[in-house]
């Protein structure tokens, strides 16, 4: 009964108005009651700080929609974080200890896992123009968690697979996880151009949630593979797929109108990419994407032969796969450590500066690893694994200061109406920096004669990557001064391109409250 009907009936009163009239009588008249910090005072500090959490996802939930957290907390929680992380673990030891391949082969392959990332434009534009059966988001949710269960089923299950086969599946698991994540993203860019307040607060929420089951993936992987192998431990690979096919059947959609018309389907591309094309052509726009490029390739990886050596008997400290496994789960906490540290101190400082300041500590963090390659943290009478937590703990808590700010970024370059899909590209231009990356860094690796068993050059070469990192603080000029929570898009830009979209159906999924009043 709403308020209305009530206001009509003034004689009769339900339960819920004399609740309602209860409490406001007892508002009127609070000496009678005494306060709790007057009876519990040490509890009052403590209260607040763990009530906060609850609050802000209650906050979010009410301002961006329930569903929409639910789908954060199920994508960038368990298909990301968890299984992305046991992913790099697990693949690790099933590339060096099933199929002995060589480390710069390892770093090419790993390379090749971020093809389905830059293809995120291709998959934006069929979740945004192409529904199925009248669904745009349902049926791709599906799609990524049939796809991710069945490839993670077959490396698992099959010791005879080639390493090409092998490589075709775990790039088509990775294919799922990318499907998963572009739906969700263009969620996220619609929600940060109608509400840029809280473009801070959903950045947040997705690091948190991946940081959280990067944690829960890193900590398991190493204890996994100790008991049941490498390619054993791919196994549990299939369940947050599985969790993705479920979150297709319950995610509530309403069906589009014209799914059938492909003719309109194919006018709404055009105009997609006709409002890419001027949009990637303001200054606004190219500048900060060309440094977010730049930042993520010239910065190559040498990752596989780091690993190598971390694993070594003779040449390195030699780390169990347990303890390699808790190293990460160390580097997951401290990815939340740099999470809370931007959301509640850096948010609200210009892009330009952070992004310098996060690129000179990220260069200078690189160090550690060459007085670890050296070993001169001995020399400091610092043992191997006590370096390692605290070389660990500071990359990650820089790097994730360094992404935010570019994740942010990114979500204000967006024009409304092709925000999906134009999310979809800033991400991939990402990728296209971290697959140069990783290709740069294996060639690198086998420029330099860095293999299974001769590391003699490995210091050079992680030399060599700091100083492409100090090099990079040249290029922050093309990262606009304005703040984070400022609107960096020209006014004509925010309001061209909404008829790409069409008018039954946003880019939010919706609470079951909205469905029964839909």
């Amino acid at each position: 009964m709403t308020r209305e009907d009530q206001s009509s009936r003034p004689i009769l009163m339900d339960s819920s108005e004399t609740q309602d009239l209860v409490l406001k009588r007892s508002d009127s008249a609070p000496e009678k009651i005494p306060p709790v910090t007057h009876q519990h005072p040490q509890k009052t500090g403590l209260a607040i700080i763990l009530s906060q959490p609850s609050q802000w996802l209650r906050m979010l939930c009410k301002e961006l929609n329930g569903s929409f957290v639910l789908g954060v907390v199920l994508v960038y929680g368990f298909s990301q974080g968890f299984s992305m992380s046991f992913f790099k673990v697990v693949t690790d030891y099933y590339w060096k200890d099933v199929k002995k391949v060589q480390p710069s082969s390892v770093q090419m392959f790993i390379g090749l896992y971020y093809i389905p990332w830059i293809m995120k434009p291709l998959w934006g534009l069929l979740t945004d123009v192409f529904p199925i059966n009248g669904y745009k988001r349902r049926p791709y949710f599906l799609l990524a968690g049939i796809l991710g269960t069945t490839s993670a089923f077959i490396v698992s299950t099959n010791s005879k697979l080639t390493v090409v086969s092998a490589n075709i599946c775990l790039i088509g698991f990775t294919t799922g996880v990318a499907i998963a994540d572009v739906t969700i993203d263009a969620c996220i860019a619609k929600n940060s151009i109608e509400k840029p307040s809280l473009a801070t607060d959903m950045q947040s929420l997705c690091s948190l949630c991946t940081s959280v089951g990067a944690l829960l993936g890193y900590s398991m992987s190493g204890i996994v593979v100790h008991l049941f192998g490498a390619q054993g431990a791919l196994g549990l690979l299939t369940i947050p797929p599985a969790l993705l096919i479920l979150l297709g059947f319950v995610s509530y959609e309403q069906k589009t109108v014209h799914s059938s018309d492909k003719r309109k389907a194919f006018e709404k591309v055009g105009s997609a990419m006709i409002g890419i094309c001027k949009t990637i052509k303001c200054s606004q726009v190219w500048k900060p994407s060309l440094y977010m490029y730049l930042s993520l390739s010239l910065s190559f990886s040498t990752h596989e032969g780091q690993f190598y050596w971390y694993t070594d008997p003779k040449a390195g400290p030699a780390f169990s796969e347990a303890f390699l496994g808790f190293i990460y789960a160390i580097g997951a906490l401290a990815s939340i450590a740099g999470i809370l540290i931007y959301h509640k101190v850096l948010k609200d400082y210009p892009f330009r500066n952070l992004l310098f300041f996060a690129q000179l500590f990220y260069a200078v963090s690189g160090m550690l690893d060459l007085i670890f390659i050296f070993r001169w943290n001995l020399k400091l009478g610092i043992p191997d694994y006590v370096f390692v937590v605290m070389e660990e703990s500071c990359s990650r808590i820089i790097s994730k200061i360094r992404w935010m700010p570019m994740v942010i970024l990114s979500s204000k370059l967006c024009p409304l109406g092709i925000e999906g899909t134009f999310f979809a590209l800033l991400m991939c231009i990402d990728s296209l920096g971290s697959l140069t990356a990783k290709s740069s860094g294996g060639m690198v690796l086998h420029l330099f004669n860095v293999t299974r068993t001769d590391f003699t050059n490995l210091w050079l070469v992680v030399f060599i990557r700091n100083l492409l990192r100090i090099g990079t603080l040249g290029l922050v000029f093309l990262v606009p001064k304005a703040d984070q929570s400022h609107t960096l898009l020209p006014s004509n830009m925010l309001t061209t391109y909404t008829r790409v979209e069409t008018e039954e159906e946003g880019l939010q999924l919706v609470t079951v409250d909205e469905k029964t009043k839909a």
